[in-house]
């Protein structure tokens, strides 16, 4: 019930706003690019448990992918938002769904290269990809305090990596999150790019189901079996990447591209490792030190000044 009131209050407000508009409109980007990063961010709390019982990196993928389309589906009809859509934008969407999911498993995929924080790191070049495309491809306008905001987020996800001095750089591996980081990039321009008629919710469904399709057929040409979760343990995970980090996530995004554009909406997400740093103090007993406080002031600074920046 919480969440299908949490649906229609987002998608009311996305559908009653002009899009990329001023005021109250840009509002609602801003606070829904933050939540997306903040909800995307908690991928440690469901991930980390999974992969100390075993479970290898497509079974992650796959539940994350499955319980959310279930769990969009059961909205969507409770709450009868239509299915239907137009086949060439089904086509379209099937393409999006595919980029999605591949930058997912590219970084996945990556882990077993480098170590994850590095590879998490590495990963916030995306920022900086889609300014340079949208500069590149579509002539927009590049500004200094973009630049200095991006600058400044890097640098605190850069503190916010606490390894040993001791990991292994891999070009295999950098190769893996660089393609990650640029398939994600796409993904946000496409979606700016398109003025498409949907629902967030009903947009969201479609792209969550064609990922899905692709980590299937992900799995049957790595030939990497999806295993069967077990306990109340495992599923509560599996339950929690799909809501929290996947269909919440994403959905919100989809909202923030649409009302701020992709750039901001990319910058906010320096906000997923503030997060994720925050569930690791918290939850895992990691020690909170003042290289990530440092880092956390960089990231929230960059981030006030692409607000303000809009604001402007």
């Amino acid at each position: 019930m919480v969440c299908d009131v949490f649906f229609v209050y987002f998608d009311k407000m996305d559908n009653s706003q002009p899009l990329k508009g001023k005021g109250k409109g840009r509002g609602v980007g801003f606070l829904c690019g933050i939540l997306a990063a903040m909800f995307y961010g908690t991928n440690p709390l469901g991930s980390l448990p999974l992969y100390a019982e075993g479970v290898n990196t497509v079974t992650v993928l796959f539940y994350r992918y499955a319980i959310a389309v279930a769990i969009l589906a059961v909205v969507m009809a409770v709450m009868q938002y239509p299915f239907r859509v137009k086949p060439g934008h089904l086509i379209r969407m099937a393409m999006l769904g595919a980029i999605f999911s591949l930058s997912s498993t590219s970084l996945y995929v990556s882990f077993l290269y480098m170590d994850a924080g590095i590879a998490s790191t590495i990963l916030f070049s995306y920022p900086i990809m889609v300014a340079v495309l949208m500069v590149v491809f579509f002539h927009e306008r590049a500004s200094w305090m973009t630049a200095l905001s991006i600058g400044l987020a890097t640098a605190g996800i850069a503190l916010l990596y606490h390894g040993d001095g001791n990991a292994r750089l891999s070009a295999t591996g950098m190769t893996f999150v660089i393609i990650s980081s640029l398939l994600y990039a796409i993904y946000i321009i496409a979606v700016q790019r398109w003025d498409q008629p949907y629902s967030s919710v009903t947009f969201t469904f479609w792209i969550v189901l064609f990922g899905l399709c692709t980590i299937l057929l992900f799995s049957f040409l790595t030939r990497e079996p999806i295993m069967m979760l077990h306990g109340v343990k495992q599923w509560a995970c599996g339950f929690q990447l799909a809501l929290l980090p996947t269909v919440l996530s994403l959905f919100l995004m989809n909202i923030a591209i649409e009302r701020i554009g992709s750039t901001p909406s990319a910058i906010l997400g320096a906000l997923e490792p503030v997060t994720a740093v925050v569930i690791g103090v918290m939850v895992f007993g990691e020690a909170f030190t003042a290289r990530l406080a440092i880092g956390i002031v960089l990231i929230l600074s960059g981030v006030i000044i692409i607000i303000a920046k809009s604001r402007r």
